[in-house]
């Protein structure tokens, strides 16, 4: 089996942009990857910041594209647009309505696959406030983000499965906090043409920002099925929740995509 390598993910505090990334594998030379998917999440109460939950209205649909093409087989190009649409409303104010756009670019190198393979990743983004970590008080906002990957394939009762592993350190203009993502992806063919991914998406502020901006963390599970249509076409579908945070959102959603490589 092909390990599948690529990965819907979903992260985010305050405001939760949902990005497709893959692991730590790079495309061969000449080949691209492209996966298409819609986002639909919502919240009715967020993590204060002593952990426990406050009354929310939030709700937000994503529509979003992650490219990638190989240009050698060490060096993997990476393009993300999305576009959201967003609601939110804190007790006894108006509701705060927006359409933003993000785009992502950037690329990643194999560093080593002797044992597993192991690469790092560049990136940098520019977005309206809703697709970044923190949409309080509506600010756009731009960052670099630098990326350590590790994955490997393994066999378990028969069943072929992969697992990934990502740490990165995301530095973000303007008054927000810095931020340390952490990832982590299994996968386990089950049957036929069919993958389940479990997944973990974690994002800790590194500590406060600038006035108003604070501290904040947000942590999400999410568990998706890959079904191989036909060739080299998948469908994805998935659902994911946030059981713990701090100054983050209570968040549900769930995601749909369609994976193509050629």
């Amino acid at each position: 089996m092909k390990a599948i390598v690529a990965a819907i993910l979903a992260v985010g505090a305050v405001s939760a942009p949902c990005a497709a990334m893959a692991g730590a594998w790079t495309l061969p030379a000449g080949d691209t990857q492209i996966i298409t998917g819609v986002t639909i999440s919502s919240a009715n109460s967020s993590f204060d910041n002593s952990g426990n939950a406050t009354p929310i209205f939030f709700r937000k649909y994503m529509v979003s594209a992650y490219a990638e093409h190989g240009i050698s087989d060490e060096v993997t190009l990476i393009f993300a647009p999305e576009f959201v649409k967003a609601t939110e409303q804190l007790p006894g104010q108006a509701p705060v309505r927006a359409n933003d756009f993000a785009v992502q670019a950037g690329a990643r190198y194999l560093v080593d696959d002797s044992f597993g393979v192991f690469s790092v990743q560049a990136t940098y983004k520019s977005a309206g406030a809703f697709d970044m970590s923190v949409s309080a008080h509506k600010e756009n906002g731009s960052e670099f983000e630098f990326r350590a990957l590790y994955g490997t394939n393994f066999t378990v009762f028969g069943r072929d499965g992969y697992a990934d592993l990502e740490v990165a350190q995301r530095i973000i203009g303007g008054a927000r906090p810095n931020e340390t993502p952490i990832d982590l992806t299994v996968g386990l063919h089950v049957w036929h043409d069919y993958t389940v991914i479990a997944q973990s998406f974690n994002i800790i502020a590194d500590g406060d920002g600038r006035a108003p901006f604070r501290y904040y963390r947000s942590h999400k599970i999410e568990l998706s099925l890959l079904q191989r249509l036909w060739g080299n076409v998948y469908l994805e579908s998935g659902a994911f929740v946030s059981p713990l945070g701090q100054s983050s959102l209570v968040e549900r959603g769930a995601d749909a995509s369609i994976w193509v490589q050629f």
